[in-house]
């Protein structure tokens, strides 16, 4: 804002953000510097249009108050409006010293145009919650603080009051979770950080303010229940009064759309998202969006990796808090919401489970839903939805969404299994199962209980991933689920497998087998041979091992399953190894490697690579192992792997 010799500085400047962010207080802190360096000789004048409350101050008043700042008051004092105008602007162009005139708390032009000097000699600040778009003024938006800002401000602020106070460096964990149940939010940190002043003399710390907050539900109801008084400008500590002014100011189909977000599984959704949320199509949804962005209730997010595509939009905690609250005090509104949320749900059912037909085919053609191309579209669109696609699951806890984010769970589990994401899997089978349960639907609940034995076993939790797979099992059986029943024992025997009993893995997949061919499932067969043969080479019988694995890429290959013959492939080859077959190894482990590439799967090439690495070291071929290591080393990376990849990195090193 430094005056420049050429005159060039801005002359009207607006600081915008939501309520609560800190403009005046950064207004008046810049003021007072700017007039320490002498950038204002003449000072500021100020002047708070009370624009939010319900009784805003009008440009006509405002004037008065002006002028009496600049001695004008009394008999003095123009008789009319229009020559009270006169007044102030010829007493701003008669003052040489530069002035800063600052109008703060602005929500309508109406409110401040009249103000402004007729001059280029002074400068003009303004402060507002909504951008003024439609004027040639500078602005700047002011955003929430980062976590460590936030940690700061309150650390300051209870060493100010008392440097003895210790509980910051005592409770870190406590205060940045404090921090973050206030949103960064400066007028949140304030309260949080007086409240925990006037508390110093009790033995709870901060924690006991967190846990206050959570059990409250609703962080600015509890903020404001130990509101202490008013800040530095003599302004009320609250911040519910602050967000409910922003709230109904807004046209109903604005306040609608920012309820119905609120509702939203995550706090950044998608254009698509808000259109199935308010049951419109998306261009219609977007200039209510772009008005909310402009009240800074709302922040477009631009998603580099989806280029062209609509802007996601950031909901603030406590903006969604305070719209969850009104939804909920509501019973019209309830019901709305409900609505909005089986939209949504609905939504993200349909393109998962087109992402995951998607990623099961090859190259070529899209999705029966015409929306997913290739299959890194499909991968694309899941890793940016999937915050969302599992806080969506989590709805299976309420009626009436149980049946569908249990579907919902279903779809994803292929993509979880294909990122690695296992934490997200245990915990959306874990949702899936329990809600099923609830809801008497045994086939699903079997299903979500091998879902949940998958996610276990290939994390290292064998012992459960057993218990997980027997349950599945007794559903399957009670519920005449035989395709379903086939699978848990092919799914148990690779979990005893893990445990290392051995002899009743094998048992459990001949069962699998048996089952599976009497019911003509030649896939399942596939998998149960492939199983089988896994498990016959872990108990040291290998040409047993090599026939059953030969058996199942043959009838991946019958039925055209290309991801489930790269397996048979590298089974087999593995097989191939332990029976110093190195020939045969590496042919296989290629055919399997050209078949992951082709499907993007990153993680089973690297292990195909890696164990080609392997087979060339073993028979002394250093400088071939070290670069399949380097290539695993690249396909883990894609894949997410990291550990997987420093560890294909050093190997690589060892052999240079």
């Amino acid at each position: 804002m430094a005056p420049t010799s050429d005159e060039s500085a801005p002359l009207l400047l607006a600081v915008t953000g939501m309520g609560g962010v800190g403009k005046t207080a950064l207004a008046l802190e810049s003021a007072h510097r700017a007039r320490a360096e002498g950038w204002f000789p003449g000072g500021f004048l100020f002047v708070d249009l009370r624009g939010y409350d319900d009784d805003p101050a009008t440009a006509d008043q405002a004037v008065v108050a002006l002028l009496d700042a600049l001695g004008v008051r009394g008999s003095d004092l123009p008789p009319t409006t229009a020559r009270q105008y006169d007044t102030f602007r010829t007493l701003l162009a008669q003052r040489h010293d530069r002035t800063l005139l600052i109008l703060d708390n602005a929500s309508d032009p109406s409110q401040y145009l009249p103000l402004l000097p007729g001059t280029d000699h002074h400068r003009v600040l303004i402060t507002s919650r909504e951008r003024p778009d439609a004027l040639p003024v500078r602005v700047i938006a002011l955003e929430a603080l980062d976590p460590d800002e936030s940690a700061a401000l309150i650390t300051r602020a209870l060493h100010y009051a008392d440097e003895r106070d210790d509980r910051p460096t005592r409770e870190p964990d406590a205060l940045h979770e404090l921090t973050a149940l206030c949103g960064h939010l400066p007028l949140a940190l304030q309260i949080a950080a007086a409240t925990l002043r006037r508390r110093r003399h009790r033995h709870e710390g901060i924690a006991s303010l967190v846990e206050e907050i959570r059990a409250a539900g609703d962080p600015t109801t509890a903020l404001d229940n130990g509101s202490p008084g008013t800040d530095l400008y003599g302004r009320s500590l609250v911040l519910r009064p602050v967000l409910e002014t922003s709230y109904h100011r807004l046209r109903e189909d604005r306040a609608r759309l920012l309820r119905l977000l609120s509702l939203a599984p995550d706090s950044e959704t998608t254009t698509e998202a808000v259109a199935a949320l308010a049951d419109a199509d998306t261009t219609s949804v977007l200039a209510p969006l772009e008005y909310l962005a402009a009240a800074h209730l709302v922040t477009p997010v631009r998603d580099d990796r989806a280029q062209g595509s609509m802007p996601r939009w950031r909901l603030h905690d406590l903006v969604r808090a305070y719209g969850m609250s009104v939804v909920a005090g509501d019973a019209g509104l309830r019901r709305e919401g409900e609505a909005a949320r089986q939209r949504v749900l609905a939504l993200y059912v349909r393109w998962a489970d087109a992402a995951t037909h998607r990623l099961r085919r090859v190259a070529g053609g899209q999705d029966s839903q015409g929306r997913f191309v290739t299959r890194q579209k499909a991968l694309e669109w899941l890793d940016r939805e999937r915050a969302g696609l599992v806080a969506a699951v989590r709805w299976a806890a309420e009626e009436p969404f149980t049946a569908a984010a249990v579907e919902l769970a279903s779809h994803l589990a292929m993509y979880l299994e294909w990122r690695r994401f296992f934490d997200d899997w245990i915990t959306v089978a874990g949702i899936a199962r329990s809600a099923a349960h609830r809801s008497g639907d045994r086939i699903a609940e079997a299903r979500a209980w091998d879902h949940l034995g998958i996610a276990m076993r290939d994390t290292g939790r064998a012992k459960e991933a057993v218990d997980a797979h027997t349950r599945a099992l007794a559903l399957f059986r009670t519920s005449g689920g035989h395709a379903g029943e086939a699978r848990s024992w092919n799914n148990l025997g690779l979990a005893l497998l893990s445990a290392r009993r051995l002899k009743e893995a094998a048992s459990a997949h001949t069962q699998a087998l048996e089952l599976f061919r009497a019911v003509g499932d030649r896939l399942g067969e596939a998998d149960a041979w492939g199983s089988l043969g896994i498990s016959l080479g872990a108990a040291g019988r290998p040409e047993e091992a090599l026939t059953a694995l030969a058996r199942a890429r043959d009838l991946y290959q019958a039925v055209g399953d290309r991801l489930g013959e790269a397996n048979a492939w590298a089974n087999l080859a593995f097989a191939q190894r332990d029976a110093r077959r190195m020939n045969e190894a590496i042919e296989a482990y290629g055919r399997s490697l050209e078949i992951f590439e082709e499907f993007e799967n990153w993680y089973g090439a690297g292990q195909t690579l890696e164990h080609l690495a392997m087979i060339h070291e073993a028979v002394g071929a250093r400088d071939q192992a070290r670069a399949h290591y380097l290539r695993a080393c690249d396909a883990f990376t894609l894949a997410d792997a990291p550990d997987r990849a420093t560890r294909a990195r050093a190997a690589a090193a060892a052999l240079a």
